[in-house]
């Protein structure tokens, strides 16, 4: 179990702990922490210490002149962000005592990070449901939509963990890509691997890398179900169901198969950091999650009321849907 907080969960944030050595270069913790933060105003940072604003494990004020020793861990609760709002709103699809389900919309993040505080998931949650406790269970990408399940109390929340830990949820999503180069619709294919396939690869995620790597030389490490659901003239909408849970697996398996999921800034190409563009959301959307509830013995499935805005129509499908 973590480390508890001696802070309150404050407007929906908790507060951020940092491990301070117990031993280096630097005469006292503002010390370091001015050389950790070292994009941050140095008297600014030494002046929150003054105001009582970093405490230790008993939720004591740290001094500015505390010695490199005193204390190996201090919390603060962060400065909050000059934040871009992001425009659309969570659905609340379930909640009860131990569990709640949500349909997150493109483009929010699942915990705060970054550029994004009050802009995440868990904050907008808390604050809905006035529940410091809440925590996510899994999570998606920013750029992903769909279904995201957060545990409701630190009593059963291992339970639910548990269920993804030992891959005992069964998970689906859609996507949506530009039909590839050569595509029959009689014979629907990926990079000539009939539909539908199973997928497998070696992925690898380097520090400090946002992407991450395909090495075809080793084991495979992850593998996902690609059925067609339909296509029409201008993209393919694929169901997929992973059997592993890699960082961006869905996008670089797709994007390794010549179907690059639209609007992806990662995969096939690394893109420039740019303000988002709400008009054109990622085309990946976590559709189903189904499992047997580890407390009550009950086979739960929750799916999404989101769609995938490029999805071609219905009457405009080339194939039926896949099994």
């Amino acid at each position: 179990m973590g480390m508890p907080s001696p802070l309150p969960v404050r407007d929906g944030v908790g507060a951020t702990r940092l491990h301070v050595p117990l031993t280096g270069p630097w005469p006292t913790i503002a010390d370091y922490m001015v050389e950790r933060f070292f994009h941050l105003e140095p008297e600014l940072l030494r002046v929150r210490f003054d105001r009582g604003e970093i405490v230790d494990i008993d939720a004591r004020a740290v001094p500015r002149d505390a010695p490199l020793g005193s204390v190996e861990f201090v919390w603060y609760y962060r400065e909050p962000p000059v934040e871009s709002v992001i425009p659309f709103e969570i659905e609340l699809l379930h909640r009860d005592d131990d569990l709640v389900v949500v349909d997150k919309p493109h483009f929010l993040p699942t915990t705060p990070g970054g550029k994004f505080l009050q802009n995440s998931a868990l904050v907008r949650l808390r604050n809905l449901l006035d529940n410091p406790d809440l925590a996510p269970i899994h999570r998606l990408d920013r750029a992903t939509a769909g279904l995201l399940m957060f545990s409701a109390r630190p009593a059963t929340r291992g339970a639910y963990q548990l269920l993804f830990e030992t891959r005992r949820v069964q998970k689906t999503y859609e996507a949506v890509s530009a039909r590839p180069e050569g595509w029959d619709p009689e014979r629907p294919a990926l990079a000539g691997h009939p539909l539908p396939l199973v997928y497998r690869t070696h992925i690898d995620k380097h520090r400090g890398e946002l992407r991450v790597r395909v090495d075809d030389e080793r084991e495979p490490n992850s593998e996902t179900l690609i059925e067609l659901i339909r296509a029409d003239d201008r993209v393919v909408h694929t169901l997929l169901r992973p059997h592993s849970g890699k960082m961006h697996q869905l996008r670089v398996h797709l994007s390794a198969l010549g179907a690059g999921i639209l609007n992806d800034p990662f995969y096939p190409e690394l893109r420039p950091e740019a303000p988002d563009d709400f008009a054109r959301p990622m085309q990946l959307l976590a559709r189903e999650l189904s499992f047997t509830d580890p407390l009550s013995g009950e086979d739960r499935v929750f799916t999404t009321r989101r769609r995938l805005q490029d999805a071609p129509a219905d009457d405009a499908a080339e194939s039926p849907a896949g099994g």
